[in-house]
């Protein structure tokens, strides 16, 4: 069972998998420090100095509790409804897809290229060859 799973887990498909999942788990750090670092805070300057991580909509508010911030509204157990984390996921998303739709576009382009490639055609059978076929079929013919 052992000698199995240490087969399988050394296949080379294996392998590359773990390593798409490590970079992938670093791309989609660098992705998220992008969206929430750069382009969230350029966004919200101009469209009027907008914080996206604290855009929220409060749902239930019952002591009616001052909320300036939607870490304070967590804090104080308050529903609230976080719009703005939910735009960040969106162009987190958009981002890596679009990377992703890059990368499947580069593949399927490498494969035509390679099915448009010539095959190489088998050369003509030498003029011995020809003559030991028509040897071998006149004897089996007899």
């Amino acid at each position: 069972m052992f000698k199995e799973f240490r087969d399988f887990a050394i296949k080379g498909n294996m392998v590359d998998l773990a390593i798409g999942v490590i970079i992938g788990a670093a791309f989609g750090g660098i992705v998220s420090s992008l969206v929430d670092d750069v382009f969230m805070p350029l966004i919200g300057l101009l469209i009027g100095g907008v914080d996206f991580s604290n855009l929220f909509i409060v749902l239930s508010n019952p002591d009616n509790l001052p909320l300036p911030s939607l870490a304070a509204a967590q804090d104080a157990g308050i529903a609230t409804l976080n719009i703005g984390l939910f735009i960040n996921a969106v162009v987190k998303f958009t981002i890596v897809a679009f990377v992703l739709f890059m990368v499947v576009k580069g593949i399927n382009a490498m494969k035509r290229e390679a099915a448009a490639e010539p095959v190489a055609e088998t050369p003509a059978p030498s003029r011995e060859e020809v003559l030991l076929t028509e040897i071998r079929d006149a004897l089996r013919a007899r």
